[in-house]
């Protein structure tokens, strides 16, 4: 019986050792635990050869889509961004968050070419005009970053 109970004890002792906590921030999705994250800079580092990859990253918000914030651009270098999207569309980030506010996101990061009707679709849901709609003639690859959770940091 003292076996039993030792052995309980012990067990409930390394669940608390090795919970993991929330980064602080609001929490969207299944948030995010702390731990393993990388700046957004290095997301294309991270990716090497790879074309999809399991990564916590924090980064500056560029644009959040203006029709009911289903997907967010996040900057990943001086003249690069990287499209965020939320899965499952199981969460949505605040249409009028700000850019520059710092966010950090978990989930896969994935090297992909974006047709040019998703192109124009992402343009319409951010409010673009339609002449800027129109220029949209070539597919683009980039980096799509698929969010299960996101923290807007305080």
């Amino acid at each position: 019986m003292k076996k039993l109970i030792l052995s309980l004890v012990f067990c409930a002792l390394a669940s608390f050792a090795f919970a993991q906590e929330n980064v602080d921030g609001q929490a969207f999705g299944e948030g995010v635990k702390k731990g393993n994250i990388i700046p957004a800079t290095q997301v294309d580092a991270k990716l090497g050869k790879e074309t999809k990859a399991d990564m916590k990253v924090e980064g500056e918000v560029v644009t959040v889509c203006k029709k009911k914030g289903c997907f967010m651009t996040v900057k990943i270098s001086d003249k690069e961004t990287m499209f965020v999207k939320f899965k499952d569309y199981g969460f949505f980030m605040p249409k009028d968050l700000p850019a520059g506010t710092k966010v950090v996101i978990d989930g896969f990061a994935e090297r992909k070419t974006t047709s040019v009707e998703d192109l124009k679709h992402y343009a319409e849901d951010a409010k673009k005009s339609p002449e800027e709609i129109a220029k949209i003639t070539q597919p683009k690859k980039e980096i799509v970053f698929e969010a299960k959770g996101a923290v807007i940091l305080k």
